[in-house]
């Protein structure tokens, strides 16, 4: 009779040893993997770095003769914000015309570069309010600029134009004959090596870099083939968009953007 209850009771122990999986750590706890940052901008707030994409283009980001340090309007306003967000920021030159693979991607986390908000921008990212008015302007030498008034006349000239940009659309729109180059800096510099008749830039890095005390003081610009508006490009359905946009209500209410618009002689949207 004992050996039998002796047999019972091993069988019954057997059974509960495996249903424990057959080792003591099962009454362990197991801790699961924290869970993803809830929004874009915790996210963000988490790692402590706003990556801004940038290319070199005065006066909204630029580097100064013998600086490392990006400045301008864009570089200065973005400063304030990652400042209000609590994290640090960090400027990446990216190619322009992969700058919504960038975004996607999250090589970067917005685009804040004299983005013209256009039907594009709108499909591919959440963009902000619009911050500053711009223009696509045609630059060539300032003694020919006389003799192009009209869009019909310059379409015998050939052009350099930043690709993906509002610049080569204008292009595209007016029917003009052009090379598309990698920066606005670099179309600039198709026109000033004789590459090219003239070039479509911003106005805004239009005055910033042509004219007299510029490095292109032979040059000026004519006709506007477009107007825009600049907003600042974030991942679709991002929330960092709304909070940019609150940031920049309160700096435009305490007039610092104003301060910084007349810094770089720009308009205000």
């Amino acid at each position: 009779m004992k050996k039998i209850l002796a047999l019972a009771l091993a069988f019954v122990m057997l059974f509960a040893f495996a249903a424990c999986g057959g080792t003591g750590n099962n009454n362990e706890t197991t801790t699961a993997a924290p869970d993803a940052a809830a929004t874009d901008l915790d996210y963000i707030k988490d790692k402590g770095k706003l990556i801004v994409g940038i290319t070199d283009y005065a006066p909204m980001d630029y580097k100064e003769e013998g600086s490392d340090e990006w400045t301008g309007f864009d570089a200065e306003f973005a400063r304030l914000a990652a400042d209000k967000l609590g994290v640090a920021v960090e400027f990446v030159e990216i190619d322009w015309d992969n700058k919504f693979f960038e975004l996607k991607s999250k090589a970067i986390d917005c685009i804040w570069n004299g983005m013209t908000i256009t039907d594009e921008a709108l499909a591919n990212a959440s963009v902000s309010n619009a911050y500053v008015k711009n223009a696509q302007v045609v630059v060539m030498a300032a003694d020919k600029i006389a003799d192009y008034a009209t869009v019909d006349s310059i379409k015998e000239l050939t052009f350099a134009v930043e690709a993906g940009s509002a610049g080569e659309e204008a292009c595209k729109d007016a029917g003009l004959d052009y090379t598309a180059v990698l920066t606005q800096s670099n179309a600039l510099m198709e026109v000033s090596s004789g590459a090219a008749d003239a070039c479509v830039i911003d106005i805004t890095m239009a005055n910033a870099m042509t004219g007299e005390g510029t490095s292109y003081a032979e040059f000026t610009y004519g006709i506007e083939l477009t107007s825009e508006e600049y907003g600042i490009a974030c991942r679709q359905g991002s929330d960092l968009a709304d909070a940019l946009n609150s940031i920049m209500a309160e700096l435009k209410n305490d007039g610092t953007l104003a301060g910084l618009a007349e810094k770089y002689e720009l308009t205000l949207a």
